[in-house]
C-alpha cells in the first residue's frame, strides 16, 4: 500500500545509505525477489530515478522487481491535484507530502484509475487519460489542462510502457505459488496504523491501509496464510504534517529529541514532530494488528534524559473520566489529557551494546514497563541506526 509518500532509509552491510519510497527494501539483499503490490500507486518517473539510483550504487534491479498489473499509475499531474487540494484547505490542510497519493486513491475508489496493465493497450489507454486528466481540469481552476500537455504525457507513458514491461506481473500469482513453496516473506508497508484510513486520527491520515489488514487486501494474501507480525515502534512517539497529538513535547525539549534521532522526513525532510510514547495509541495498535511482539526502535535516543514518560491513560478534562480507548472523534481527543507515567533515565551511551543483559537497569526498567502497559513482548531492541544495532531479548 501507500506510494513515494513513504521512505524507508536503509544502510546496506557496508553501511552505505539508501532511501528507497517505491522500491522495497529488500533490494539491498542480492536473495530477494521484491514485490510492488496491488495495494499500491505507482509513479513510474520515480520508480525508474529509484532504480537507477540503485544500479548506479551497484545495487542489481534485473530480474528482482515485479510491479503488480492491478496497481495504480499515480501521474504528475495527481500531485498537481494534491497541492491545488491542499491550498483549497487554507488553515485546515493534512499535512499531505503532494506526492499526488490521495487524488490517486480517489481515482481508484471512483473507478476511473488506470492500472499498470492498461499500459499493454495503449489505444484504450489514450482515452482512459484523457479522461482522467479531463475530470481533473474540471474539478480544480488551477489546473491547466491542454491538448500539448496530453501529448506529451502519452508520449512518455509510450516508452515508460515499454521499459516497464519486463517488470510487470501477476503478483497475486506468483505470491500465493510462492506461499505453496515455503518461501520465506518479510511484507513491508508505508507508514504506520496511526495514518490508517479506517484506524487512523482522520482526516489527518494517509490514504490507504498501512495495518496489518492492508497485508491481505495489498497483495492478495489471505489471511489464515499470515504468520507472525512484528510491530514496529519508536521508544517515543513522532508524527510527521498535521493531526492530533496528545503526548506531544513542545519547545526546546522536543527539539533534543529530534536532533538526537535525526527526526527529519525521508521524503520531505520536514522535521518530525515528537513526544513521549503513548501507551494508548499503541494498545489500540497491537489490538489492531494482532502483533505477536514489538520491535522497539532508537532506544538509544533517550539515553541523555534524566527522566522519561510515558503516556499511560487519557481522562477528560471538564470532568477527569477515563477515556477507555482511542477515540475517533477528534473533538474529543482536543478535550483529552494525558496521564503520565515518570520513570528515570539512564543517561549512559548505549549504542554499542548488544546483549540485553548488558543494558542498564533503567533501560530495562522502561523496556519492561512497556511490556507490562502494552500486554506484548519486546523481542528486539534497536539501539542505532546500524543494522547490527539491535538486540534480541
Amino acid at each position: 500500500q501507500g506510494g513515494a509518500n513513504a521512505g524507508h532509509t536503509i544502510y546496506n552491510a557496508e553501511g552505505k545509505k539508501f532511501a528507497l519510497h517505491l522500491v522495497p527494501s529488500g533490494i539491498l539483499n542480492e536473495e530477494t525477489l521484491c514485490i510492488i503490490g496491488n495495494g499500491a500507486v505507482v509513479h513510474l518517473p520515480g520508480l525508474f530515478q529509484e532504480i537507477d539510483g540503485l544500479e548506479s550504487n551497484g545495487v542489481s534491479c534485473e530480474g528482482r522487481i515485479l510491479v503488480s498489473d492491478r496497481a495504480h499509475l499515480l501521474f504528475d499531474f495527481h500531485q498537481v491535484v494534491d497541492g491545488l487540494r491542499e491550498a483549497e484547505l487554507g488553515n485546515s490542510l493534512i499535512g499531505t507530502t503532494k506526492r499526488g497519493i490521495g487524488p490517486c486513491y480517489s481515482s481508484k475508489v471512483i473507478r476511473n484509475g488506470i492500472r499498470v496493465c492498461d499500459l499493454r493497450h495503449m489505444d484504450t489507454f489514450v482515452q482512459k487519460l484523457d479522461t482522467l486528466m479531463r475530470d481533473a481540469a474540471s474539478r480544480f481552476e488551477g489546473f491547466k489542462y491542454n491538448v500539448d500537455m496530453f501529448n506529451k504525457e502519452v508520449d512518455r507513458y509510450k516508452k515508460f510502457s515499454e521499459r516497464l514491461d519486463p517488470f510487470i506481473s501477476d503478483t497475486v500469482h506468483v505470491i500465493n505459488e510462492s506461499i505453496l513453496e515455503k518461501k520465506s516473506i518479510l511484507v513491508e508497508g508505508g507508514q504506520a496504523t496511526m495514518l490508517d484510513i479506517d484506524f487512523g486520527t482522520y482526516p489527518f491520515v494517509t490514504s490507504s491501509s498501512p495495518s496489518a489488514g492492508g497485508i491481505c487486501t495489498g497483495l492478495g494474501i489471505a489471511p489464515r496464510c499470515l504468520g507472525d507480525i512484528i510491530g514496529v515502534v519508536k521508544a517515543y512517539t513522532t508524527r510527521v504534517g498535521s493531526g492530533p497529538f496528545p503526548t506531544e513535547i513542545l519547545g526546546k525539549s522536543g527539539d533534543v529529541l529530534r536532533v538526537a534521532g535525526m527526526e527529519f522526513g525521508t521524503t520531505t525532510g520536514r522535521p518530525r514532530r515528537c513526544g513521549w510514547l503513548d501507551i494508548v495509541a499503541l494498545k489500540y495498535c497491537c489490538q489492531i494488528n494482532g502483533f505477536s511482539s514489538l520491535n522497539l526502535t532508537k532506544l538509544d535516543v533517550l539515553s541523555e534524559l534524566s527522566e522519561i514518560k510515558l503516556g499511560i491513560s487519557y481522562r477528560q478534562k471538564n470532568d477527569g473520566e477515563k477515556v477507555e480507548s482511542f477515540p475517533a472523534d477528534l473533538h474529543l481527543m482536543e478535550q483529552t489529557q494525558v496521564d503520565y507515567e515518570v520513570l528515570p533515565g539512564w543517561q549512559c551511551d548505549i549504542s554499542l551494546i548488544r546483549n540485553y543483559k548488558d543494558l542498564p537497569p533503567m533501560a530495562h526498567r522502561y523496556v519492561e514497563r512497556i511490556e507490562e502497559l502494552v500486554g506484548v513482548p519486546i523481542h528486539y531492541i534497536g539501539v542505532g541506526p546500524g543494522r547490527d544495532a539491535i538486540i534480541f531479548k
